[in-house]
């Protein structure tokens, strides 16, 4: 019987098979199978075992069938544990996004509406308690005027806001490096946050005139001391076993500080960062009472000389509103500078039953 050579259905080549030399190979076995020399069952398992050898070996040509490898014992698809969860669509996202907000949307409206029936229904003048429709009608006739006024608060808080962060960084720094400069400054900063702003307000407009640098120095005294203590608060958290380790590799102190310390003080930073960001739209509109030129804290000054509460809540309101527009900004950063945490807070939430082995 001639045998001809078949890669991929399992045959081979008898000249080159050691063991058909030896008489153990398909030409010894002859047409029926049966030799003497050989029982017919072991010649059957070298045969069986020669072909499963050459498929295994030219089974990289030919794509698997799912029957073939469900018989090998290999599912045809991963389980569901292990397959790669489906990209979140806008529409899930919206929805997800809905549902956090809506507590606090349906309190707020609820808060409204309790407001304008007592203002409406519980016969209070309106110089006295204005109705939030009225804020509104009032601060749309008057837009021009707020917006005039909103746009120097504006300016003042973030550049008060930014002398804030540059000085909170590098006294941090400075602080980490010396710890005996941490002594000697701590209880003057401490000291300063328990200064009143309304008795500090007008000795620095005193000192310093009307123009806008007092406005940047009273918004800088007011959020410097949140940041400057959460970041030493987040150096001081660095693990022990990173800096030692990178010491052990020959890094020195500064560059120590830019790949452990300072990432590790990341989350105390943005936590800082989010109270303070709070309290510099209030330090601007204080100096602004003290003396301005215009501002916000004018313009409420102006309206409650003029007997006129709709148009103070209706100044009320855009600072509220600027100042949430700051908080979402400094969210934003920090969702865009850490992204892991994100990813660690997402997985966290995920239901167990969802996550892969």
């Amino acid at each position: 019987m001639a045998v001809s050579f078949d890669p991929l259905r399992g045959g081979e080549d008898p000249a080159s098979d050691p063991i058909s030399e030896e008489g153990w190979g398909p030409s010894a076995i002859g047409e029926s199978g049966r030799d003497s020399q050989s029982p017919p069952l072991w010649g059957r398992c070298l045969a069986r075992q020669r072909g499963a050898l050459s498929r295994r070996r030219f089974s990289w040509l030919r794509p698997t069938p799912s029957a073939q490898a469900l018989e090998a014992g290999f599912p045809s698809r991963p389980p569901l544990a292990c397959r790669p969860s489906p990209p979140q669509g806008v529409r899930s996202a919206a929805i997800a996004a809905f549902a956090k907000l809506a507590p606090a949307a349906l309190a707020f409206a609820l808060l409204l509406t309790a407001w304008e029936l007592c203002a409406r229904l519980g016969g209070i003048a309106p110089t006295v308690l204005p109705a939030p429709s009225r804020v509104l009608a009032q601060a749309w006739e008057n837009r021009a005027a707020l917006a005039e006024n909103t746009l120097p608060t504006i300016r003042a808080t973030l550049a008060g806001f930014a002398c804030s962060l540059v000085a909170a960084f590098v006294l941090s720094a400075l602080v980490d490096f010396l710890p005996r400069l941490r002594r000697a400054l701590f209880p003057l900063l401490i000291a300063s946050q328990t200064l009143p702003l309304v008795a500090i307000a007008p000795l620095v407009v005193l000192w310093f005139g009307f123009g806008l640098l007092p406005k940047i120095l009273l918004v800088a005294l007011v959020t410097f001391f949140p940041m400057m203590v959460a970041l030493v608060e987040g150096y001081a958290a660095t693990s022990a076993e990173i800096s030692q380790m990178l010491a052990a590799m020959g890094a020195g102190r500064w560059r120590i500080f830019c790949l452990a310390r300072l990432p590790s003080a990341l989350p105390y930073f943005f936590a800082g960062l989010r109270i303070s960001i709070t309290y510099a739209v209030v330090g601007a509109i204080f100096a602004e009472y003290a003396g301005a030129a215009k501002g916000l804290g004018i313009y409420m000054l102006s309206a409650k000389n003029n007997f006129r509460p709709d148009l103070v809540l209706a100044a009320v309101a855009v600072s509220s509103a600027l100042t949430l527009a700051l908080f979402g900004l400094a969210v934003l950063v920090q969702r865009l500078a850490m992204p892991w945490e994100r990813a660690g807070r997402d997985r966290r939430a995920e239901p167990s039953g969802e996550r892969g082995p």
